[in-house]
């Protein structure tokens, strides 16, 4: 099984896709946000959270691609970091 993996906690997105019980990473796809936030000296939360909307999708295709995968089955396996989280990033999105 490969799995879609998510992280966007901080100032970066990422996408990966990964072999499920190994260590295997087939892809992944990274977005900086470090010239975003640069001018203000670290982190600026909204600006993070509002960036990760506006790539994900982008790095999600791009990383299903990257694998080969023509057809995917979804099966919801989730974890998620608890603190802290972007409240920005959590407001619904239609695709």
């Amino acid at each position: 099984m490969k799995i879609l993996a998510f992280e966007s906690s901080c100032d970066e997105t990422a996408v990966a896709v990964v072999e499920n019980g190994s260590r295997n990473v087939l892809t992944d796809q990274i977005f900086s946000q470090a010239d975003l936030h640069a001018i203000y000296g670290g982190v600026v939360p909204e600006i993070a959270s509002r960036s990760h909307v506006e790539v994900i999708s982008r790095l999600a295709e791009r990383a299903v691609q990257a694998a080969g995968i023509e057809k995917a089955i979804s099966t919801p396996l989730r974890q998620r970091t608890l603190r802290p989280y972007r409240n920005g990033a959590r407001r619904p999105q239609l695709c």
